[in-house]
């Protein structure tokens, strides 16, 4: 049997990257604080095993109890292969250093790099501990590599997940798990929704961003989902702990 679990699967990418897995037979558990109906439906209609697990990233003691959960579901003698998708992640706060609040802080790195390293820490504890391959594949973003205004807990939320990768493959060389980061580029999602509502004050590039919406130059989530599925079917073209960008994928 595969698994996949989603982070963040209630919408945008997650949603799609689970929608386009249980087109493919794969189990599918979503995680999120809510519960996506039409993931559910489409499971059904295919045959394919869905739950959801609630769980709200940005809290630890809901992330070990929804782990307690995923473990119990999905690694038994049965299983052959996981996917975990780390896709859940937060755009706020968005400010110059100065004006930054505690808990948005907190609240960012919690969900964007603990949630993250702690889901991998189970899973792979887990799997290896029963010989089940992986396919870790962390959701990252071009700002991990350039400084841009307003965005400094993004930026460094992502850089940390790209080398957290790298290192996860460094350490996971001798076993038979697929790691990667995957970069999306510019998607049309509600976290878009949340930038271009920032002040030119707190984010100085905001009109590049309207301007990507006008022009209609925002990808969708499925199409995105579409080219990570095409990555993932050609396991040994991949190097494992490497970013991986759309741009350079769809422009090959």
């Amino acid at each position: 049997m595969q698994y996949a679990i989603v982070t963040g699967a209630s919408r945008g990418l997650g949603e799609a990257i689970a929608k386009q897995l249980i087109l493919k037979n794969v189990n599918v558990i979503s995680v999120s604080r809510s519960e996506n109906e039409e993931l559910k439906s489409l499971a059904e209609e295919h045959g394919v095993h869905y739950s959801h697990v609630s769980c709200d990233l940005s809290k630890t003691e809901e992330i070990e109890k929804g782990l307690n959960h995923i473990t119990e579901e999905v690694f038994h003698d049965k299983t052959h292969y996981v996917y975990l998708v780390n896709n859940a992640g937060v755009i706020e706060p968005i400010d110059t250093v100065g004006q930054l609040q505690t808990e948005a802080v907190e609240k960012h790195m919690q969900v964007n790099v603990t949630a993250p390293i702690l889901m991998v820490n189970r899973c792979i504890r887990e799997a290896n501990a029963r010989d089940i391959s992986m396919g870790i594949i962390n959701i990252t973003s071009g700002a991990a590599e350039k400084a841009v205004h307003g965005w400094s807990t993004y930026s460094s939320s992502k850089a940390a997940i790209n080398r957290f990768t790298e290192t996860l493959a460094l350490e996971q060389k001798d076993k038979k798990h697929l790691i990667l980061a995957y970069s999306p580029g510019v998607i049309d999602t509600d976290m878009q929704n949340e930038i271009r509502s920032s002040s030119k004050d707190a984010f100085a590039d905001v009109d590049k961003f309207k301007q990507l919406k006008e022009e209609g130059s925002l990808r969708s989530p499925d199409e995105v989902a579409g080219v990570l599925m095409d990555l993932l079917l050609e396991p040994r073209k991949v190097e494992n702990g490497k970013v991986y960008k759309l741009y350079d994928l769809v422009n090959g």
